[in-house]
Order: structure tokens, then sequence, then C-alpha cells
């Protein structure tokens, strides 16, 4: 069935109890009246009376009972949309209030994974600290499991980091996409060469990151038979190009990273350009956040870098 003609009621806002509109977002969230009523500890028939209140304001049907819960009319999802922003609108005005009174102070804790190089993230920080001087900034470095349970976990609001897959829990934000690429030392008898075939350095020493190692790294090096001969280990980027570039083994590490000791001739890329593996790195948040002003306004700010730069 067509959905009934809306009437168009000037008075809406004056007339509408707001309640009702949480009310509204809460049943679509649920997934049907009766898990919101569950939800909510409130009787089902006093649920439905209210949508239909709602609806009575809103001169629509928002919502249809099917096999599956409600699903959202036209109006519906129009009226979603609105609630959703003027929800988030009213989570932000005390963040904005404060920061309009020059009340801001704090800790933002960010949890990245190690050897991050981007643009946007360090003008993010330089620009906030001018801005909010009273406000810590802490970077905490750890692997990129151990980014994603920090923020589901609650422990920390921000993350920058990268996934194989995606946690309804959060967010994502693509910051930049990371290459990596193999190397080996100016000592190593392969400095100067390029590898086509990485069967070939199947009985090589390798130094890994453990922990640390992204999965599609990992997933490289076991289609090879790549890293069964280990010569060193580092959880963080850094300390493992140290050993790579010390003549320890070879290892994957980050293009960026890498790039001055290339530079200078200490370490040498083994793979063509088109055989680099590349993958996102994304700037993380907790979907349902329980943000302080200090938090919220560094994630308003970085953000709004990331999407004026065309990545996100």
């Amino acid at each position: 069935m067509p959905d009934t003609p809306i009437r168009i009621d000037r008075d809406f806002a004056a007339r509408v109890d707001w309640n009702l509109l949480r009310l509204f977002v809460e049943i679509v969230r649920a997934g049907g009246i009766g898990a919101a009523a569950r939800r909510l500890n409130r009787q089902q028939p006093t649920i439905s009376a209210a949508l239909k209140r709602l609806e009575e304001f809103a001169g629509a049907q928002l919502l249809r009972r099917s096999a599956s819960g409600v699903e959202l009319t036209v109006a519906g999802r129009a009226l979603l949309l609105i609630c959703e922003d003027m929800f988030e609108a009213a989570r932000m005005a005390p963040h904005q209030i404060a920061q309009a009174m020059k009340r801001v102070e704090g800790l933002v804790r960010i949890q990245i994974i190690s050897s991050i190089i981007s643009t946007e993230f360090d003008e993010a920080i330089a620009s906030f600290h001018r801005r909010q001087p009273g406000v810590q900034i802490e970077l905490r470095v750890s692997s990129w499991r151990e980014v994603l349970d920090a923020l589901e976990r609650g422990e920390v609001e921000i993350g920058i980091g990268y996934d194989s897959g995606v946690r309804s829990s959060l967010n994502y934000e693509p910051l930049f996409v990371e290459v990596q690429q193999l190397y080996c030392a100016r000592t190593h008898p392969l400095f100067g060469r390029r590898i086509t075939r990485l069967g070939e350095l199947r009985d090589e020493g390798f130094v890994l990151t453990g922990n640390d190692e992204l999965e599609i790294i990992t997933r490289l090096r076991q289609r090879y038979g790549l890293g069964s001969v280990v010569n060193g280990r580092a959880e963080d980027i850094h300390e493992a190009m140290r050993l790579v570039t010390l003549g320890v083994g070879m290892g994957f590490l980050p293009v960026l990273a890498a790039e001055e000791a290339v530079a200078k001739g200490k370490l040498w890329p083994l793979l063509p350009r088109d055989a680099e593996p590349s993958y996102d790195i994304f700037l993380l948040a907790r979907a349902e956040p329980q943000r302080d002003t200090a938090t919220q306004l560094f994630h308003d700010e970085i953000v709004r870098r990331v999407r004026a730069s065309g990545r996100a």
C-alpha cells in the first residue's frame, strides 16, 4: 500500500512531545515495539500508544509491522534522520558551550599503531593544542588488534589503526592508504636486486613484527613460505626497521617509515612497485561514544581535516 499522504502541521515543533521522538528512535534501534518495551522496561501497549500519538502529530504513518519487526515508511526514514541530527546536536551542546567559554581542560587519550605518518593527524594535534592549551594529549602505541580491543572495552574513545574486518561497535574514517615493502640492508647479498618471485626468498632470514604485523602481510608471507627462518623480532615498526637496517634479516616495513633509510642507502626495496601490499589506515571511534568535551572536540577537529582532504 502507498504511504498515507502527509498533512503539514506548521506548529509541529511547538505541539509535539519531544520524548515521543526519543521513543521513536528507540523503537527503530530495538527493531520493534516489543523489543523497545523490554529494553525500556515499559508495557508494550504504552509504547504502541506513544507511537500512534507521534504519527498523529506527524500526520503520517512512520512504521509498518513486518515479520522481522518493523519497517520504516518514507516518512519514518525522513523523521529518523532528523531525530538523529537533533540528538547529535543536543549531545554536542555541552561541549560547544564549554569551548565557547574557554573552559576546556582534561586529557585526550588516543591509541595508535606504531609509525603513523599522517599530515591530517599531525595538523589536528597542532591546531587543537593551540586552541586548547589546557588539554593534555596522550598517545598510546600498541598492536593493531589492541587498538581495536581498547576501543571496544571503552578504555579509549579514539584510535588510529588497521582492521581486517568491520566491527559494528566502531565507526571508521579512512585516514590514508599505507603501503609496505620488503627491505634488506646494504650488507645483504640481495641489495640492489628486484625480486619478482617471492618463493625464492623462502630460506631467507626474516625480521618479524609479532602482534604488530598486519593480517595482509601475514597472509602474504604464509602464501610464499616467508619468515620460516626468523632472525629477529620487534613489536614496534621502528625497532623492526633497526634490526633490518643492521642486517639481522629482511622484513616488511611501511614505505613512508623506511623512506629516509632508503634515501641514505641503508635499506633496499626488493619488490617491484606493483607488488607492494597496500591497505587502509582508519581513524577509529566508538559508535556509541562517552566522550568528555576535550576528546569530543579533538575528534571533531581531526574528522573535519580528514573529510576536507577528500580522503574519507
